[in-house]
């Protein structure tokens, strides 16, 4: 199954491809909910180019993970930067690690997959985390656009 959906919102080109039937239980909000986070994501950048988000399955999503990083498991996100001028990337999310994440945290599975989105596409504009300081920024941003979302803090900051 793969139907492909576009997304502008101010001056991004956000190209959906839902690839898999499980994100059809997932209903339309929650790929609403994956786009017009990438859309808050991207509004924090200086970039209009476009970008791909792959809505996919486990297999899928772990054959991809083999591919490019020699994992052989199935994640929740994997980016793509692009070498192509012009073009941001692709972000794949896999619908079933993703459900599994936010049932076992007690969390919604709009607000994972936004936060998975975030993510995504952080990795894309640069940001990663292999050392503290980054992660503590690229979470720190993440939370930041979030909350913006009405999305809780993922990390949970502040928590009591």
């Amino acid at each position: 199954m793969t139907a492909s959906t576009r997304h502008r919102k101010g001056r991004y080109q956000i190209s959906v491809v839902v690839a898999d039937k499980a994100w059809k239980t997932a209903g339309k909000n929650v790929v609403r909910a994956v786009k017009t986070a990438v859309d808050r994501a991207l509004s924090r950048a200086d970039t209009s180019e476009p970008l791909t988000i792959l809505l996919t399955g486990d297999a899928h999503i772990r054959a991809l993970n083999w591919r490019h990083r020699k994992k052989d498991k199935a994640t929740n996100v994997l980016s793509f930067q692009s070498s192509i001028p012009g073009y941001l990337g692709d972000i794949a999310i896999a619908y079933g690690v993703s459900a599994r994440e936010a049932a076992a945290a007690g969390k919604r599975l709009s607000d994972h997959l936004a936060h998975l989105a975030v993510h995504g596409t952080l990795h894309l504009l640069g940001y990663d985390h292999i050392r503290a300081k980054d992660a503590d920024c690229m979470e720190a941003l993440e939370t930041e656009i979030l909350a913006e979302l009405g999305v809780p803090d993922p990390y949970q900051r502040n928590a009591a």
